[in-house]
C-alpha cells in the first residue's frame, strides 16, 4: 500500500496526475495482486508513463533510456541492481534506447520485495539475477518531454 501511494504521490509531483482528476468509469484499470488482467506481457501506455510487469529469471541487458525515468516496485525476488558508471558494448536498441552488456564502475545494492527504486532518464542500470533466482517487479516508466 505504501508503495502505490508512494507512486501516486510522484506522478502527481510530477504532473502525470492531477489532485483535481475525477475518474470516469472506464478510466480505473485494477491490477489484482500487482498481475496486469492482461497477464505479465501487458503494457499500458498512457501517453506520459507506461506501466508494465516485468519478470527475470536471469541477468537483463543494461539499458539506458534517454526519455523515460523508470520507477519499479520489486513485487518477489531479488537481484544486484546496479546502476551509473559507464555501459560497456552499448548500441542503440530503439529511437531513444541504448542497451549493452555490462556496466563499468557502477553502484551495486541488493533490491528484493518492497523495494521502490527510481532511476532518472540517462542513467545506464542492470539487474543481476541470482543462479536459479528471479525477480519481478511493477515497473512504471514516465516519459520526459
Amino acid at each position: 500500500m505504501k508503495a502505490a501511494l508512494w507512486i501516486a504521490a510522484f506522478l502527481m509531483s510530477n504532473g502525470v496526475m492531477s489532485a483535481q482528476w475525477s475518474p470516469m468509469p472506464d478510466s480505473v484499470k485494477i491490477w489484482p495482486k500487482g498481475m496486469p488482467p492482461g497477464g505479465i506481457k501487458e503494457k499500458d501506455n498512457y501517453g506520459d508513463h507506461i506501466v508494465s510487469v516485468s519478470h527475470r529469471e536471469m541477468d537483463g541487458v543494461v539499458e539506458r533510456h534517454e526519455h523515460k525515468d523508470d520507477v519499479m516496485v520489486v513485487q518477489s525476488g531479488e537481484a544486484m541492481l546496479v546502476y551509473g558508471g559507464q555501459g560497456i558494448g552499448m548500441h542503440t536498441s530503439a529511437a531513444g534506447e541504448q542497451q549493452g552488456t555490462r556496466i563499468e564502475g557502477g553502484t551495486s545494492v541488493r533490491v528484493g520485495p518492497g523495494d521502490v527504486i527510481t532511476i532518472a532518464a540517462g542513467v545506464p542500470h542492470q539487474y543481476l539475477v541470482p543462479k536459479s533466482g528471479h525477480i519481478t517487479y511493477t515497473l512504471v516508466k514516465i516519459l520526459k518531454h
